[in-house]
């Protein structure tokens, strides 16, 4: 089983409490503390995909722009014989580095 879920741009990070016998969840990528729980799978996605709807009516509700998750921009410090090996690998695709980095992360971080 993944231990994430994605709804509505948000992410979640799951786990499961041997002690109270259910999953616990928590959304990532934002400074509210946001969590839900439920005993099975079926629950526990309902109670993420409640947990965020909540979340923006309750920063509409208080007049609170929602914090997105992530912006979409991602700066990376490496070594610069990775970055050459990046740019080369890029061009001989045909592909900017970005568009080559965006899939190749794509790849390798699906959810």
């Amino acid at each position: 089983m993944s231990n994430s879920m994605v709804y509505e741009g948000y992410a979640a990070r799951i786990e499961f409490s041997s002690e109270d016998e259910c999953f616990i969840g928590h959304i990532a990528g934002i400074k509210d503390v946001v969590g839900f729980h439920g005993e099975t799978v079926s629950e526990l996605k309902t109670a993420f995909e409640e947990a965020v709807n909540d979340y923006l009516e309750t920063c509409h509700a208080v007049g609170k722009t929602p914090q997105k998750p992530y912006s979409g921009k991602l700066m990376l410090r490496i070594r610069p014989e990775i970055h050459a090996a990046v740019a080369t690998a890029a061009e001989l695709s045909g592909q900017s580095i970005n568009q080559w980095a965006s899939e190749a992360l794509n790849r390798e971080a699906s959810l």
